[in-house]
């Protein structure tokens, strides 16, 4: 751990703009699952809160399980993509999530919903919004839920692509499986809750390829891990590292997972991700560490 930064706070999912004004904000769910706070830092050491993106009090849909946030910069303005519980449930689902967008002028917020309703919603349960942009076109990633999703008698999450409409105001085209659990090291948890997991994904592009990190395992137990896999077209297909898992739990740290990319205004590409401690206890902190692209095109993260 002698690469990484441990960060002051509680901070799950955790999403990490570089922001124009030349800081850092750091966006994550707070353990309450009621409201996203905002952190501020103009060297990846040196924290303060700046705000709260979006909360249970302010959202226009969500009513609880306000889940991973992700910002960004889009034409000067600020656009907050995340999951929350939609009020609207007429069969009274236990799991009832969907995919929301709000927007503000600076990246502290506060946030407006786009919309008195999701942007999108498959008809079933769905977390862990990501959005990749490039020439134009903006794809959406996100996690099916376990809920009510059985394959070979266990509950499976899997990850999907599909592109948005430019204004997000809906889809063009299908959504496509990207993800679904397959590696051994995927199922670590599958005996003791009866799931298994593909989510918390994150899209970059380096030298032509395109690479989607994403999380396996439960979240609140100690093999929760991160793995990538790689593509020629942003919805695939997908072929996942042989290597994976390319972070998990190691020394004091536990649980380490649902990340995101970033590259610091020195260069230096770096992993944000949440993980656990017995000095911090069961609140999931966040930690960055720098991780690197080798030249056969593998993806390390240096811990």
């Amino acid at each position: 751990m002698q690469n990484t930064i441990q960060l002051p706070f509680p901070a799950a999912d955790p999403f990490l703009l570089p922001a124009r004004d030349g800081r850092y904000y750091l966006y994550c769910t707070s353990e309450a699952g009621d409201e996203f706070p905002v952190y501020v830092s103009a060297d990846l050491t040196r924290w303060e809160r700046c705000g709260t993106a979006l909360s249970k009090a302010t959202a226009r849909w969500g009513v609880g399980c306000f889940w991973a946030p992700e910002c960004y910069e889009i034409d000067g303005r600020y656009y907050l993509f995340y999951s929350a519980d939609w009020k609207e449930n007429p069969t009274g689902a236990l799991e009832n999530f969907r995919i929301g967008a709000a927007v503000a002028d600076s990246p502290a917020g506060p946030f407006t919903d786009l919309s008195d309703r999701p942007i999108f919603d498959p008809g079933y349960p769905v977390i862990d919004a990501n959005l990749y942009a490039e020439d134009g076109a903006y794809y959406l990633y996100y996690s099916r839920c376990c809920y009510e999703h059985s394959v070979d008698g266990l509950e499976e999450s899997w990850i999907y692509g599909v592109r948005l409409r430019p204004d997000f105001s809906g889809t063009v085209g299908d959504p496509v499986l990207l993800l679904r659990p397959e590696q051994p090291w995927e199922g670590r948890s599958a005996a003791a809750t009866g799931r298994r997991w593909n989510e918390g994904s994150y899209l970059c592009r380096h030298e032509g390829r395109y690479y989607m990190t994403y999380s396996a395992n439960f979240f609140g137990g100690p093999d929760y891990a991160v793995g990538y896999a790689t593509a020629d077209h942003p919805l695939g297909p997908y072929r996942k590292a042989a290597e994976n898992p390319i972070l998990e739990r190691g020394g004091v740290v536990t649980g380490t997972g649902h990340s995101c990319l970033f590259t610091t205004a020195q260069g230096q590409l770096m992993i944000c991700y949440h993980g656990r401690t017995e000095a911090t206890g069961p609140d999931r902190i966040a930690f960055l560490s720098p991780a690197r692209f080798t030249p056969d095109g593998r993806l390390v993260v240096d811990r």
